[in-house]
Formats: structure tokens, C-alpha cells, sequence
């Protein structure tokens, strides 16, 4: 789902977003989507709603990137990874390493805003 909102940004992050939309043959509306997605995926946690550091507490990578990663972890103990495969084990294991910082973040949130009960 999208919405569509109506913002004032800065000449220069305008001018950054074109440059970008033009090198790589895309919309300038859809250069600033995805920086913003990018950020918000960044986004401090105690910033968050208590909805959404919940969310993040039970977050999980998806099923066919987990998939994925299992089946190139199979290979590399195997020694059969190419090195395609290998690039792409490094990055999978990068985003899982992030989810679990990320998840355990929310969670000492959570613990410390009373929506969780400690780990004992």
C-alpha cells in the first residue's frame, strides 16, 4: 500500500534525487521513495511507536531469503559455493546479522517500556 503526500524538500536534495532518477533511468518520485524507505528502516527505535517495536520484537527475515540462505550455507560447508555465491551469502548474512541487532534492539525497548517481560 502507498499514499500519496504532497513535500517541500530541499534544492539540493532535489537536484541529488534527479541526478540519481537520470543515471538509472527511474522517476525522481521513485528515487525519494526508496530513500525513504531506506531511512525508515534505519529509523532510531526509541523513536517508534509501541506498535511497531512489537512488530520488530517477532520479525523475521522472509521465508525465500531464509531459504536461500540455508541452501548457500549448505554449499559453502560443502566447498561447492561459487563466487557469485559467495557475494551473495556475504549479503544475506549481512541482513540477517542487522534483523537480529534490530530485533534485539526492540526488544530491550520493549522490556524497558512494560510491553514485554524481561528475559530471565
Amino acid at each position: 500500500m502507498t499514499t500519496t503526500i504532497k513535500l517541500k524538500i530541499p534544492d539540493n536534495v532535489e537536484r541529488d534525487a534527479r541526478a540519481v532518477a537520470e543515471r538509472t533511468g527511474s522517476r525522481i518520485e521513485d528515487v525519494l521513495s526508496e530513500w525513504l524507505d531506506r531511512y525508515a528502516a534505519e529509523l532510531p527505535l526509541d523513536l517508534m511507536p509501541d506498535e511497531r517495536i512489537l512488530e520488530l520484537c517477532d520479525a523475521q527475515m522472509p521465508q525465500d531469503a531464509q531459504d536461500e540462505l540455508s541452501d548457500l550455507l549448505a554449499q559453502n560447508r560443502e566447498n561447492s559455493l561459487s563466487a557469485e555465491g559467495h557475494i551473495r551469502l556475504d549479503e544475506l548474512m549481512q541482513v540477517y546479522r542487522r534483523g537480529l541487532v534490530r530485533k534485539a534492539e526492540a526488544l530491550k525497548i520493549a522490556v524497558q517500556r512494560g510491553l514485554r517481560p524481561p528475559l530471565s
